[in-house]
């Protein structure tokens, strides 16, 4: 089967307390433009679109005078609602991902599900309080529990060991976008067929 379909998603999303615009190609090569006003997380989106090969680009506006909890939370439910539109009805796709990636002294696994079921575990651990200048380590497990409930993921990330908090929280990234990238390939043996015995996702 030929993909003919564009699998994109253009998200606006403004409230009080950010203003968010996201563009998802789910079919690129990795391009990406990422301003989020927190470097650090910028750092690990771009992670996403490089070992995806997914192109996204991301402005967001955020009160960062406050603090960072806004930002990534409403940039991780903007990025999930993309996903979840990119996809439409999901036919064709493989659904499932899964991916061990090791990054010197650590090794992080991530597997995940298109099943329209949101449900997020997240077992990473870290030994400091933030990465970057004001990115929380805290914030990581809540970017990635507000993206599965937009994108209808479930979602099981897991660091099963490793030392350098940065290395940590880089091998969990690219582990996503490589499993993400498995799950939404068209499948050429499926056609249009949904993959799931309900017929529906």
């Amino acid at each position: 089967m030929t993909n003919t379909l564009e699998r994109t998603a253009t998200i606006n999303r403004k409230t009080k307390e950010t203003d968010i615009k996201l563009y998802l190609n789910l079919d690129g090569t990795g391009q990406s433009n990422i301003k989020t006003g927190i470097a650090f997380l910028d750092h690990m989106l771009d992670q996403i679109a490089r070992h995806g090969l997914f192109d996204l680009t991301i402005s967001c506006d955020g009160d960062l005078d406050i603090d960072a909890h806004h930002t990534v939370e409403d940039t991780a439910l903007a990025l999930g609602d993309a996903i979840k539109t990119a996809l439409a009805d999901k036919r064709g796709i493989v659904r499932y991902g899964h991916a061990y990636v090791p990054m010197d002294e650590c090794l992080s696994r991530v597997a995940l599900d298109l099943s329209n079921r949101p449900y997020c575990i997240w077992n990473v651990k870290f030994t400091i309080d933030r990465l970057g200048e004001v990115m929380e380590t805290e914030l990581f497990g809540h970017f990635f529990q507000a993206l599965s409930q937009t994108a209808g993921m479930t979602l099981h990330c897991e660091n099963l060991y490793g030392e350098n908090n940065h290395h940590i929280i880089e091998s969990v990234f690219k582990a996503f976008a490589r499993a993400l990238r498995t799950a939404t390939e068209i499948d050429p043996r499926a056609g249009d067929q949904l993959p799931s015995t309900k017929g529906a996702l």
